[in-house]
């Protein structure tokens, strides 16, 4: 584990005021906030870093899913909803069913993966009115290999490229039946290429 900061991060102006570029996301058109924007003073950095959900084995959510998430799985893999309602169309997750990381995933399933994201993404697409499923991957807070499908709804050009899950934190969310058939129209439509719907 690293204890010491890289050269890079030796490199940042900790603690200071950084200006906005010109040219940065703030004054992209599809950035969802307007009026003055700052950009956060960076903290210390954090070394060695706390671990994520999931390492070591425990408390993982992608081993052992919550109530209303498990919407669609096969023998490798699963996609996980939201019970609650989202700020977008549809939000999902694909996830392996094994506890590993991408960098740890076994050759078997590394074959599947790009196959499984398009499925998933065929999904979302299913449902209507979506123009793009933005396919994302983070894996700073769980070490469950997952990747997280959006969907953009179709015409709402300002919504395009990065600044999607920023949109879908502040559009107003939709009832919560019509969340609950969304989920389960995308787990019917996993379900018709083998698998098991679970909604």
């Amino acid at each position: 584990m690293t204890v010491e900061p890289s050269d890079f991060v030796k490199r940042l102006p900790i603690g200071e005021q950084i200006p906005l570029p010109a040219d940065g996301i703030p004054f992209w058109e599809v950035f969802p906030y307007d009026g003055d924007v700052r950009i956060k003073v960076l903290d210390e950095p954090v070394l060695p870093e706390p671990p994520r959900e999931g390492d070591n084995g425990t408390d993982c959510h992608g081993c052992s899913p919550g109530e209303g998430r498990l919407l669609w799985s096969d023998e490798h893999w699963q996609v996980h909803g939201f019970p609650q309602p989202e700020g977008l169309p549809a939000l999902v997750m694909l996830l392996s069913k094994e506890h590993f990381d991408l960098h740890e995933m076994p050759s078997e399933r590394a074959v599947e993966l790009g196959a499984m994201i398009q499925r998933a993404e065929r999904a979302v697409l299913s449902l209507g009115g979506i123009a793009r499923v933005h396919v994302n991957r983070y894996g700073d807070g769980s070490s469950h290999l997952h990747f997280w499908l959006m969907a953009r709804p179709e015409g709402m050009l300002q919504m395009r490229g990065t600044c999607l899950p920023l949109w879908g934190d502040v559009l107003p969310k939709p009832p919560l039946e019509e969340w609950r058939e969304t989920n389960r129209r995308i787990a019917h439509a996993m379900a018709a290429d083998g698998g098991t719907a679970h909604v």
